[in-house]
């Protein structure tokens, strides 16, 4: 199954109670599907999965995947650090009727390689379903190795990896010796055109929020080997990539598209809403994007 380049990690629109607000997130889904996603990733960090309960997470899940109504793929959200609890989200989503998983590394419990390996392997095999693996150390405390995610790429339902290690030998390592058909995505908007350039296959953004359209021009530029092009439309959307990340995401995607018009409400806590200057700035950095 292929999810295309341009994979969004949504966020979850909340009304001003801060429960999910599905008028909102009929929108936001439009939005998304107009301005280039290819597919949806729900409850994902992004998606603050951390303080979305299970119950939440499969309303979600059952609800995204009716209103895409097969317009683009949707991905659901389901590792967390408890494998048996894991398992069984992952087949509830993929009874919701979602394309794909998305399983992050275990945090805070620190697994090692082959704890990694055991986890995800349970996973995969308690689903039909593609899987799409997740390496984000910043968040979770620990890294998994080249080695383990090739391993892992040996199993059928494993399509696909999340990097967002950034270490270009690491990426590189599983571009080059990846079987045939398993894919690379970039976890940071920031290095989509540079993962592209050593062998990954698309992004799974933020950014693509606000500068969708944008980023689908890059990375359609540099598929067809305009690498110059590509570079100057990355040259331009970088002070975007980088100042949705001035607070902790996504406080700032938020009240990006809550400032354009896209309605998403505020985040829950622990995480509080974004410094107002850090909200204008943010805003201004989009305006010199957008013209």
């Amino acid at each position: 199954m292929d999810f295309g380049r341009l994979l969004t990690a949504m966020v979850t629109p909340f009304d001003d109670n801060e429960e999910i607000d599905y008028g909102r997130l009929d929108r936001l889904i439009d939005h998304l599907i107009a301005t280039g996603t290819t597919t949806l990733v729900v409850s994902g960090t992004t998606g603050e999965s951390p303080t979305l309960t299970h119950d939440e997470k499969i309303s979600l899940f059952k609800y995204v995947v009716e209103k895409a109504a097969g317009r683009v793929k949707v991905v659901a959200g389901t590792s967390s650090n408890s494998t048996k609890a894991s398992v069984k989200l992952s087949q509830e989503a993929e009874a919701a009727g979602v394309d794909g998983l998305l399983l992050v590394v275990p945090y805070y419990n620190k697994p090692s390689q082959e704890g990694m390996y055991q986890h995800f392997k349970a996973i995969a095999e308690s689903v039909q379903i593609p899987c799409i693996l997740y390496n984000i150390p910043g968040r979770t405390g620990v890294n998994m190795t080249s080695e383990t995610t090739l391993r892992l790429a040996e199993i059928d339902n494993v399509v696909a990896t999340k990097e967002s290690s950034g270490d270009f030998n690491q990426i590189s390592e599983i571009t080059a010796a990846a079987p045939a058909g398993f894919k690379v995505y970039s976890g940071d908007d920031y290095l989509t055109l540079p993962m592209l350039s050593v062998g990954a296959y698309g992004i799974v953004s933020v950014a693509s929020h606000v500068i969708g359209s944008e980023m689908t021009e890059m990375i359609n530029q540099f598929v067809e080997g305009n690498v110059a092009e590509a570079a100057q439309i990355h040259a331009k959307l970088l002070p975007v990539f980088q100042g949705l990340f001035l607070a902790t995401n996504p406080t700032l995607v938020k009240a990006a598209l809550n400032q354009s018009g896209v309605e998403v409400g505020g985040v829950r806590l622990p995480l509080t809403a974004a410094p107002f200057e850090l909200v204008e700035e943010i805003g201004t950095r989009l305006k010199k994007v957008k013209g």
